[in-house]
């Protein structure tokens, strides 16, 4: 299966949250798409809703079925809360990264500028989206790609003082990734306990 490259409302709107960002569509059309979508739905499974939250942190995060696996079995085998864990594992992927640092507006644009070679990890070229980020390490755009359009945009007026796992160096166009972050201070609205449950069966 290839990395989904659809319509994102649609899948915004399967989950009723703006997993993607803000979505003036959902806003209008806040039910799921398809003919049926504003009718009443019938109960969903047990099994449906666990699905469904491994579904929607697949899609936020941008990872595809084995590599989400690949991912909780690294969670099982690590100290600490599975889903937890999950989710820092998730979060300090380098593509991830790179968006929370605000190099990027997107996760999809954060994994392209990694794919082009725009970003260095503790100085040298990464391009590698799925490359996981170890507590102490540098990411910061490549000399050469520090006047891109998109990078700059996306750097104008963003908080970077949102998360505190990470800090921002202005100076250097370069974050530090400080530590893992708290289950608290990861902001995706997603019920990890549910993934756990279904992997678990």
């Amino acid at each position: 299966m290839a990395r989904y490259t659809g319509p994102k409302t649609r899948i915004a709107r399967k989950f009723g949250e703006a997993i993607f960002g803000p979505d003036k569509v959902l806003a209008k059309k806040n039910y799921p798409p398809g003919q049926h979508g504003a009718n009443k739905r019938r109960k969903t499974s047990e099994y449906g809703i666990q699905l469904r939250e491994k579904q929607k942190a697949k899609y936020t995060y941008g990872v595809l079925e084995k590599q989400f696996r690949n991912l909780f079995e690294k969670a099982s085998r690590t100290k600490g809360i599975k889903g937890e864990v999950l989710l820092q594992l998730l979060e300090a992927r380098l593509d991830n990264v790179v968006y929370r640092l605000g190099i990027a507006p997107t996760r999809a644009a954060a994994r392209q500028l990694v794919s082009h070679k725009h970003i260095v990890v503790d100085g040298k070229v990464v391009n590698i989206p799925s490359y996981s980020i170890k507590p102490g390490q540098i990411i910061g755009v490549r000399e050469k790609s520090k006047s891109l359009e998109i990078i700059t945009n996306a750097l104008s007026g963003f908080n970077h003082s949102k998360y505190a796992w990470l800090e921002w160096d202005k100076t250097s166009m370069s974050g530090k990734f400080l530590h893992m972050p708290e289950r608290v201070d990861i902001p995706e609205n997603i019920k990890e306990q549910l993934i756990v449950e279904l992997y678990s069966k």
